[in-house]
């Protein structure tokens, strides 16, 4: 009677999806807005995208092999997608080795000194962004247009929505000047507002989450209630000053707010993992983010809104955790 069984914790019955097979997904679902924004923006957009997922992969591989001596993790694909979402968040015409100190940062600083994939505390790409946000001002807000292979309409040009609004206020105009003056509507706030490739389409981005929800990567709790909280909020200030406060269609079409909601606030590892964690989560993102727009000195919130709920998720967990498998 020699024989040896291996016993080993559950659970014993696996689901047929694995890390890479997820950030396959969400790669395939990014492509639909990457896209829109190689024809808008051409080769520049193309350049910004290599040199960040390249250097995403490359300094992890380095990291992981030559400093912690550890099989290399790049094969999961983590690292593609932090390139991917920190290339979207950046203009095109920005200099290119300032993305890679984005890379430095989302990968050397955010990701791997709290134990790689499945340990980090903040989303990687949203704290690359962040930081160069803050260390270069100027370079982050070039909004300048480059030569695409097609031309969409002269909103692509020039400043964002928001920077624009922004100025308009602050010299004493009136949203329905802004909205007059520079020829905004609904259809184009979902299809051709230009600025970082993460904000030039909407529509392109809402397809790319469709397509999570039927692969059943992500669940919409989350962006449901970031961009519920948003709308809610952006409603009533509308309802009392409309000459003073955006409605809700303005703020949920434009900036960062359909990446951030969809793809970056969803993130499995810095996100709340039951559904009433996520839900508080979302709301307190969505309440960050529209205090910013409306009173803060950045046109934009959604990159802080998400770090600043990144600190709250260990909280989340430990005060909404899901029921455990066979407990009333």
């Amino acid at each position: 009677m020699d024989k040896k069984y291996i016993v080993s914790p559950s659970p014993h019955i696996h689901a047929n999806i694995s890390t890479t097979s997820i950030m396959r997904d969400v790669i395939i679902a990014l492509c639909p807005a990457i896209l829109v924004s190689i024809l808008a923006y051409g080769w520049a957009e193309l350049l910004v995208l290599a040199v960040s997922v390249a250097s995403c992969v490359l300094l992890e591989w380095a990291v992981t092999r030559w400093m912690l001596k550890k099989p290399s993790t790049i094969g999961d694909l983590s690292a593609v997608v932090t390139g991917l979402l920190l290339a979207m968040n950046l203009p095109s015409a920005i200099p290119l080795w300032i993305v890679f100190i984005g890379a430095v940062i989302a990968i050397c600083v955010a990701k791997l000194p709290f134990g790689g994939i499945g340990q980090n505390v903040f989303n990687p790409a949203i704290t690359g962004r962040v930081f160069l946000l803050i260390s270069f001002p100027a370079q982050m807000t070039n909004w300048t247009p480059t030569r695409g292979f097609i031309q969409i309409t002269d909103a692509v040009s020039g400043a964002t929505p928001l920077s624009v609004l922004q100025e308009t206020l602050k010299s004493g105009g009136t949203i329905s000047q802004f909205m007059e003056s520079n020829h905004y509507t609904m259809a184009s706030l979902i299809w051709d507002i230009g600025a970082s490739s993460g904000e030039l389409s909407a529509g392109a981005l809402l397809i790319g989450f469709a397509y999570l929800l039927i692969r059943r990567v992500v669940k919409p709790w989350i962006p449901v209630s970031i961009l519920g909280t948003m709308a809610l909020i952006a409603a009533i200030f509308h309802g009392i000053n409309p000459e003073l406060y955006t409605g809700a269609g303005f703020n949920l079409m434009t900036g960062g707010a359909l990446l951030g909601a969809l793809f970056m606030a969803t993130d499995y590892v810095t996100s709340p993992m039951s559904t009433l964690g996520g839900v508080i989560y979302g709301i307190g993102i969505g309440l960050i983010v529209m205090m910013i727009r409306y009173f803060g000195a950045y046109p934009e919130g959604m990159s802080f809104a998400i770090l600043l709920m990144n600190c709250t998720v260990p909280l989340l967990n430990m005060w909404f955790h899901q029921k455990k498998y066979g407990r009333a």
